[in-house]
């Protein structure tokens, strides 16, 4: 046993924190059989003490000030839980280059920043984990690093945001419009007060930022992905999808091609027997191919306090261990590779397009020429709404690429027959 434990320093305490402060409370009878030490949490950094001095055993160790933290040498592992770019990266670099080990559910800081701080981390031999950054309490991060390690991955295909599937759930088993489940979602908590990140597909962007990085060995940032929300999605779109045989999902993919890394997070029509397509409510999932593992999934909570403080105090219970064994210091970003990341116009895909057109002979004809002139073949066509004196028209096209989808949805939208393009949603 580590004579006097491990200390640990908690970098707020909101939801997450809370989480991570009740279950070191509650590990404390197993702790040493588990870590061969004690872990102690010596000082939480907080804004306001008096809000918080009810939230913990002993007060003393609140405190609104990190240079308290940074400068104890008693300190050995640093959990940033605050979120947001700054003043995140500056503790957490600070606290690296003190020799303090970090674990952090930072997803914004770790895909844009998280090369530069595994590459501090490195240099001082400490440990970067970052498991609760993506997906919550399903570990997805060691398995990729470690247990998936001798495997070639060649696609990730996720629903890593709970706000997003929660809504699409409703729409899909409720019939409820758009707006109905985002306010469900709010008023349960699920949704934040600005839910732009969520239902723009930020939120999952970052998270197929930072699972591509660990699975394809190569950078891919943030501003790599393409990024498409659910705000468009309709109830009509949801029952074409059924007639079809299909779910609509928000889906994070990566795929790691000859011509480079294809990373995008959007909608996306699911058959109902693919296992991504039962993933209901807030669960969120990870479907990785590895070329020597096949089909694997990962399934479970993507958020909230204990499923998220469950994967925080994995990192911390691993890095004490490492502390314990004096082998700290193992932290590699693992980053070897440089692929090329592929535009999103030059990938490709099957799309289903819901356009209202002018009811009458001929304009079927126009619209295949249309597409026939951009390199867009049609697989299949469904009329059967009306709207007013105009016709619904859905159609599903062969797998092309975007910028001919894209082109001859232009010149369609232009075109005396067609009123509106009102969805156009990729299909799997």
């Amino acid at each position: 046993m580590t004579k006097e434990g491990i200390h640990v320093a908690l970098l707020g305490l909101g939801t997450v924190g809370a989480g991570v402060y009740k279950l070191t409370q509650r590990q404390k009878g197993e702790m040493l059989q588990k870590l061969n030490t004690m872990l102690h949490i010596d000082a939480i950094l907080v804004r306001n003490i008096e809000k918080h001095k009810d939230e913990v055993d002993d007060p003393k160790v609140l405190t609104t000030s990190f240079d308290r933290i940074l400068e104890d040498p008693k300190i050995d592992i640093v959990v940033e839980l605050m979120g947001g770019i700054e003043p995140a990266f500056t503790y957490i670099r600070s606290a690296l280059e003190a020799g303090k080990s970090v674990v952090t559910a930072n997803k914004d800081l770790i895909a844009d920043r998280g090369g530069e701080l595994l590459q501090i981390a490195e240099e001082n031999h400490v440990e970067l984990r970052f498991e609760a950054a993506v997906a919550g309490g399903i570990p997805i991060i060691s398995p990729l690093k470690n247990s998936l390690a001798a495997n070639e991955i060649r696609r990730i295909m996720g629903i890593v945001n709970g706000t997003t599937n929660y809504i699409l759930t409703k729409m899909t088993t409720e019939g409820m419009d758009y707006e109905d489940a985002l306010a469900e979602a709010t008023a349960l908590g699920y949704a934040e007060a600005d839910p732009t990140a969520d239902v723009e597909g930020y939120d999952a962007g970052r998270k197929i930022a930072i699972l591509a990085t660990i699975a394809f060995h190569s950078r891919v940032t943030f501003r790599d992905v393409y990024t498409e929300g659910i705000t468009r999605i309709t109830s009509k779109d949801i029952s074409y999808a059924k007639t079809l045989g299909r779910v609509i999902k928000l889906i994070a993919l990566a795929c790691n091609t000859p011509e480079g890394i294809e990373v995008k997070v959007h909608p996306m029509l699911i058959p109902e027997d693919h296992p991504l397509a039962s993933v209901s409510g807030s669960y969120n999932a990870v479907y990785v191919d590895g070329d020597a593992v096949g089909d694997v999934m990962f399934y479970g909570k993507g958020a909230g306090e204990m499923p998220t403080a469950s994967a925080v105090m994995g990192d911390v219970f691993s890095v004490a261990r490492r502390i314990a064994g004096h082998t700290q210091g193992a932290t590699r970003d693992n980053v070897y590779r440089s692929i090329p990341v592929k535009r999103a116009e030059n990938t490709r895909s099957c799309y289903f397009i819901r356009m209202e057109v002018e009811d009458r002979p001929g304009v079927l004809a126009t619209i295949a020429s249309i597409f026939g002139n951009n390199s867009v073949s049609i697989e299949q066509v469904i009329q059967k709404n009306k709207i007013d004196n105009n016709a619904e028209l859905v159609i599903i096209t062969s797998n092309v690429k975007e910028r001919h989808i894209k082109d001859a949805l232009l010149i369609l939208e232009s075109s005396s027959v067609v009123h509106q393009v009102a969805t156009m949603i990729r299909v799997y």
